[in-house]
């Protein structure tokens, strides 16, 4: 069974989540300019992009970051907005009119009261949605392995761990000293790792990468955020060790 994520802490869920606070500060955006203008292809434009990475603060995404890499953005080239965008077009909170998105009437209630929609938009991203370059397989896949997932780094991350850890924690196996003796398969373990379950963590915001000092290719060390402890209640939350089997 996948672990429930239910909010009840007095926590600043916006604050937090750097995937909530993009969805409502896009939803705002949309409201209060008139839409978020489209392409002719049908991405976001430019203005909209280059707001975003000004306003949104995503951790390793900042305008700095963004604009160190390219002259200028387009959507593509700020990979938060892919989620942002697709979660508030599967939640229906914007709608398109010709070469605008608009809020709808879930877009204003949304905006008003985004704190409700928290359950819903966590549980959706983390379990259901598919991330750049997964495929449906892999999502379902990985179902019957998330209670393992987060009650591991449940134990784990009261302190800053690494994802090096946490890999060898979950794959004893093929735990080696040194990234020179990986195997194909071991990367490939590893890469999931970073990308399908520790990323999608840190953008909803119940884990915290630390970066200071490190380049956007780098990893960081991951620790709990208050926003883990307010919704997500565990079978390892008074154990000291999980069974990986």
């Amino acid at each position: 069974m996948l672990p429930e994520i239910k909010l009840v802490g007095d926590v600043d869920v916006a604050a937090l989540s750097p995937l909530l606070r993009g969805m409502s500060l896009s939803v705002s955006y949309a409201g209060s300019q008139g839409g978020i203008g489209l392409t002719a292809t049908g991405a976001m434009n430019r203005k909209f992009v280059h707001w975003a990475a000004t306003h949104f603060q995503w951790p390793g995404f900042t305008a700095e970051d963004l604009y160190s890499m390219n002259k200028v953005l387009n959507e593509s080239d700020m990979p938060p907005l892919w989620p942002v965008r697709d979660m508030l077009h599967h939640l229906k909170l914007l709608r398109r009119n010709k070469d605008n998105l608009l809020p709808t009437k879930r877009g204003r209630d949304f905006l008003a009261r985004p704190r409700a929609f928290f359950d819903l938009i966590a549980t959706d991203y983390l379990y259901a949605y598919i991330h750049h370059g997964q495929t449906l397989e892999d999502v379902r896949n990985r179902i019957r392995w998330w209670h393992v997932f987060l009650n591991l780094i449940n134990m784990k991350a009261d302190m800053p761990c690494s994802l090096e850890e946490l890999a060898n924690e979950l794959y004893p196996s093929e735990a080696y000293p040194a990234p020179a003796e990986m195997t194909v398969e071991t990367v490939m373990e590893r890469s999931s790792l970073r990308y399908d379950v520790i990323q999608p963590l840190c953008w909803l915001g119940l884990l915290h990468e630390e970066r200071e000092g490190l380049t956007i290719w780098q990893d960081g060390t991951y620790r709990k955020t208050p926003l883990w402890e307010a919704c997500l209640k565990l079978a390892s939350d008074k154990q000291a060790s999980i069974s990986m089997h």
